[in-house]
């Protein structure tokens, strides 16, 4: 299989701004969001407490104060943008926590403040499978017929076991089920899915990413792990109770999970950082355009690309 030619990049992997250049023919910057949304797996209604790895300290602009409204922030992130040259077009990405998780007309009143800011071409929505209910989802669906919508679904693992592990507090057939009833939509899907999550070995990672290779879904953000001080994940790191992946490792293994995605599907990150001040580890993870070259000159070194070997495993 040579490599796509509708990539239109000289990457070994069809990254988001390919897509969005290939769709737009311009540079488009994605803002994130804090709308100022809670989590069910913290506020009591599936858990408390969180995932294992979460700080739960939300976004910057949450720390500092009272949140700016949604076009103040849009505003802001424009003229940080525009201010380095390069900014066209933008898409609003609502990024902090569970960002479906609000009652309709609340939802349908900050996406409506988001779209009309000026060159506004899209919005992208981070939330979990658990939170999508049928309205919710009817809702994202009219706006995706209009501008290019992303609904971004934290899975982290295909694996029960795992899930419960990191008192994530849904299954995967939550997942399952969420793709299935957003699929066929114009509601683009993005997975989020962690590498190198504590008991998994490289076989369980590579399950999750052919679960993923199967479904309908457009586009994928892959994560490294990472521990924070404060959190449950981090406690355990501090006291040597679970050790993190070295940097060859998780270059390998994300270029095995690339080689067996389709070629089509977009990728949005590759990799994960986290908040300097608490930061744990791992040490390498700190240095993300380090690991994105790392990951190229894998890619290079086996000559090999995203979808090489798509088909085959599944």
């Amino acid at each position: 299989m040579a490599k796509p030619s509708f990539w239109n990049n000289t990457k070994r992997y069809f990254d988001l701004n390919s897509y969005w250049r290939n769709r737009f023919g311009c540079r488009v910057y994605k803002l994130p969001i804090d709308a100022g949304f809670t989590c069910p797996n913290r506020d009591g209604r599936v858990a408390a407490g969180g995932c294992i790895y979460c700080d739960g300290r939300g976004s910057v602009l949450r720390q500092a104060g009272d949140i700016p409204s949604v076009g103040e922030q849009i505003r802001r992130g424009k003229a940080f943008y525009r201010r380095r040259g390069k900014a066209e077009k933008f898409i609003a990405y609502f990024q902090t926590f569970t960002n479906t998780y609000a009652p309709l007309e609340k939802l349908r009143d900050l996406y409506d403040q988001a779209l009309a800011e000026e060159d506004v071409i899209g919005l992208a929505i981070g939330t979990r499978p658990d939170c999508v209910p049928e309205e919710t989802l009817a809702l994202i669906r009219s706006y995706a017929k209009r501008c290019d919508v992303w609904l971004e679904f934290g899975l982290q693992s295909i694996h029960d076991r795992t899930l419960i592990a990191i008192n994530r507090g849904h299954d995967a057939a939550a997942f399952l089920d969420a793709v299935r009833r957003t699929g066929g939509s114009p509601v683009q899907i993005c997975a989020h899915i962690i590498v190198g999550l504590p008991g998994e070995s490289h076989e369980d990672m590579m399950e999750t990413a052919r679960a993923i290779a199967g479904l309908p879904i457009q586009g994928i953000k892959i994560h490294s792990l990472l521990a924070l001080r404060g959190t449950i994940l981090g406690h355990r790191c501090e006291r040597g109770e679970l050790s993190l992946m070295s940097r060859e490792e998780y270059v390998a293994t994300v270029c095995d999970i690339l080689e067996i995605l389709p070629p089509e599907m977009v990728i949005h990150r590759l990799t994960a950082d986290g908040y300097r001040e608490i930061f744990l580890g791992p040490e390498w993870a700190r240095n993300k355009l380090a690991v994105l070259n790392a990951i190229d000159r894998e890619l290079e070194t086996r000559a090999s690309w995203q979808g090489i070997k798509y088909g085959g495993l599944l």
